[in-house]
């Protein structure tokens, strides 16, 4: 109704202009803020695909230690396997400490912010690895290079009858610069084994009485 009784003059009802009440404009405000604060933290999940892919790459090309997977997919397995360990066990730890310098940040988005930083810093160790092991890497390849050219020279002058095994050469390390190397035969239960000191230039060779596979 305009008017409370005839002859009086209308009276106009209040009217808000905002569109929602004021409990539901509070509650989109503070949805608002979350998001904006889960978008600001949305880092983890992105930076440990990412990261997976490139330590990967680090681990099959830059081996960080002694019998690291050489291929592209072990590196990647190897590496988030170690990415998913450093965020469930590290990663809440380092978001508590976080939240202990910076309270005003929500748990979620100091675990987020820790956790990133945590997969940052291990692609780094393992950058730094791989730097501090290629020399010995480097030295493992040039000792199995010399094996084999050291085999190959021992069965063509020496054995051979054994030739057609060159291409199927199995060697073990029995020590440091010391190795085991076996030419399969028409036999599989018996090799032409020789026991190869790559500590020598040119490497020496000796005959292995055993002819027992590796």
């Amino acid at each position: 109704m305009l008017a409370a009784r005839t002859g009086s003059p209308p009276r106009v009802l209040p009217y808000r202009s905002e569109g929602y009440p004021p409990g539901v404009e509070h509650s989109e405000r503070l949805w608002l803020a979350r998001l904006r604060w889960r978008m600001r933290g949305a880092w983890l999940w992105p930076a440990f695909f990412g990261l997976t892919a490139v330590d990967g790459a680090l681990i099959a090309l830059l081996p960080p230690y002694d019998g690291a997977p050489r291929g592209a997919i072990g590196g990647v397995l190897l590496a988030g396997f170690a990415n998913l360990a450093v965020i469930a066990v590290l990663g809440p730890l380092a978001g508590l400490a976080l939240r202990r310098r910076r309270p005003d940040l929500p748990r979620v988005v100091a675990n987020d912010y820790a956790g990133a930083a945590l997969l940052l810093a291990l692609s780094a160790g393992l950058l730094a690895a791989g730097l501090l092991h290629r020399p010995a890497e480097a030295a493992e390849r040039g000792d199995e290079a010399a094996v084999f050219a050291a085999v190959h020279e021992y069965v063509i002058s020496r054995a051979p009858r054994w030739e057609r095994g060159l291409d199927r050469i199995d060697a073990v390390q029995l020590a440091p610069e010391v190795y085991r190397a076996c030419v399969p035969g028409a036999d599989p239960r018996r090799s032409l084994c020789l026991i190869v000191d790559t500590d020598r230039r040119p490497a020496g060779v000796v005959r292995d009485e055993s002819m027992e596979p590796n």
